[in-house]
């Protein structure tokens, strides 16, 4: 396993970065000790409810954000667990709304041309196609021509709601891993058909990374790669996937590289993307100085485009206290603006080290998660840090709010370490997963969970592709649809097909114009949680 190590902002310590979170399951450091004794975990307007818990035979250590599918259900994958007597290399799961879990495939369950020929450690979660199909990758594994078995190489795949998995493209095909290897960010359907992704190591310039697309049949294509700029101005290491902007453009972030002034090879930059391959920096954090970045440091979590059209993203560390990250905006054409600072509390008690991508609420406001921080009594070895991660909203102008604080209990069964983002889904609720934490018993440690957070929202139909051209297909997900008697883009009425009642295939109607779709149910009105675009 490869290793990074860097001193970090404070100057008081040596941290070891792993090119994949680690696997919690294998290693002591990960053990979690809570001092609280049980409280209450159910505040005005909203709950907190536990789902369901890893216990390795079914997975372990989840690092993704989940997806919802065409059936309502909830799609992501696990970095650990999975097939008994053999190196657990991690799962693909569906989970209902009321906790059924599903193991839909187990990686690494071939070792037909090599060792985890299929890929092993999907630390990205899953991107629904328009197809309806699933698409993902995983970070180790596979059967590159220049891949061996201390390689990290990895896959892109496709995986049908039936657990029917087949590889697309195996990393390491190219000499010296030109393709690239290692992708940790989930990938993204563009408005051409075509996924883009990310490498976090590979090609020829200093194995920092590269970007690249591939086509539901497998035609891969390599767009850029990192380090190509003096000093790796261009940013190296990318841990996230890519947003696709309303102006066509592809946004991300880097996170090592970019300025030198900081204790890290690099602080990280944001950097936009053509689907031609045209590159070009947008931000480069902690370029004005200061220990700790006071602009943040070390972006890991995607970027998310606002109802605002401006970007909003996280880091890692940096920040305006203790290192403990930023959460910021930034225009499109690349003004960032710093809208909040954890570790603003005693103990970090509003939460430290977001590293999952945020999501914008049906209300306006974005909701996101902190791998540690929050309770003050919960110990966690592996980061030397007190806390255990939280989940938080903040406002488009910054005003944060703590909605709940990980490991209430002892032995933390509600979770702990959120590495991943949170999922609006169409019930209106919020849903994640836990890496750590949980009831199970993995070996003596815990292997994580998958849980709730309703807030008050109410339902919606969700677009997972939201934009299209006249007479294009879309789809619309949602619940209750049986029965729908209207479809409309922005007030113009819509052909559709109910296809069942969690989902909806509708043409964008001539004369439509870029704004939001309403589905008329028999029971109520739905509107879409963002806008479609119109293309021309």
């Amino acid at each position: 396993m490869r290793q990074r190590e860097f001193v970090d902002s404070m100057g008081e310590r040596l941290k070891t970065r792993h090119f994949t979170t680690s696997k919690c399951i294998w290693r002591n450091a990960c053990v979690l000790l809570s001092l609280f004794i049980a409280t209450t975990i159910t505040l005005p307007a909203q709950t907190f409810t536990n789902l369901a818990t890893f216990d390795l035979t079914n997975g372990a250590n989840p690092d993704g954000s989940l997806v919802q599918g065409v059936d309502g259900n909830l799609y992501g994958t696990t970095v650990a667990g999975g097939r008994p007597f053999l190196d657990p290399a991690g799962t693909a799961f569906q989970v209902t709304a009321t906790g059924n879990l599903t193991t839909l495939y187990e990686f690494c369950s071939s070792n037909v041309g090599g060792p985890c020929s299929d890929g092993s450690d999907p630390v990205a979660g899953l991107r629904l196609g328009v197809d309806g199909n699933f698409y993902g990758a995983a970070s180790t594994g596979g059967g590159g021509s220049y891949c061996n078995e201390s390689s990290r190489c990895g896959t892109i795949f496709q995986l049908t709601a039936n657990g029917a998995l087949t590889t697309l493209h195996d990393f390491c095909n190219q000499f010296h891993c030109s393709d690239g290897e290692n992708p940790l960010g989930t990938l993204v359907q563009g408005v051409n058909g075509a996924f883009y992704g990310t490498t976090s190591f590979g090609t020829d310039n200093a194995n920092a990374g590269s970007i690249y697309a591939i086509t539901a049949a497998g035609k891969f294509t390599s767009l850029y790669d990192f380090c190509s700029q003096t000093n790796c101005a261009d940013g190296w290491d990318p841990q996230s996937g890519l947003v696709q902007g309303r102006d066509g453009n592809f946004y991300g972030t880097a996170e090592l590289g970019g300025a030198q002034n900081c204790s890290t090879p690099g602080c990280g930059t944001i950097y936009k993307i053509s689907a031609a391959g045209k590159f070009a920096v947008l931000y480069t954090f902690c370029a004005q100085g200061g220990n700790p970045c006071p602009d943040g440091e070390g972006p890991v979590g995607a970027l998310v485009q606002g109802s605002d059209g401006n970007f909003y993203g996280t880091t890692s560390y940096g920040g305006a206290y203790t290192s403990g990250g930023t959460v910021f905006k930034i225009t499109p054409k690349g003004s960032l603006t710093t809208l909040y600072s954890f570790c603003s509390q005693t103990n970090c008690a509003d939460g430290a080290i977001p590293t999952g991508q945020l999501v914008q609420g049906t209300d306006g406001n974005f909701y996101g998660t902190t791998k540690t921080g929050g309770h003050h009594g919960c110990v966690n070895y592996d980061l030397g840090q007190r806390g255990c991660g939280t989940i938080f909203r903040i406002t488009p102008s910054g005003k944060l709010t703590t909605l709940y604080k990980f490991c209430h209990v002892n032995g933390c069964p509600d979770g702990a370490l959120p590495v991943a983002g949170l999922l609006q889904a169409t019930d209106g609720n919020f849903y994640g997963t836990a890496n750590s934490g949980g009831a199970a018993d993995c070996f003596g440690l815990t292997c994580g969970t998958i849980y709730k957070l309703s807030v008050g929202l109410g339902p919606f139909v969700s677009l997972p592709q939201p934009y299209g051209k006249v007479g294009q297909s879309v789809q619309i997900l949602g619940q209750g649809l049986t029965g729908t008697t209207g479809v409309s883009f922005n007030s113009s009425p819509a052909s559709f097909t109910v296809v069942s009642d969690t989902y909806i295939q509708a043409q964008v109607p001539t004369g439509a114009t870029s704004g939001m779709i309403t589905v008329t149910t028999p029971n109520e009105t739905l509107n879409s949680n963002t806008a479609f675009q119109v293309l021309p």
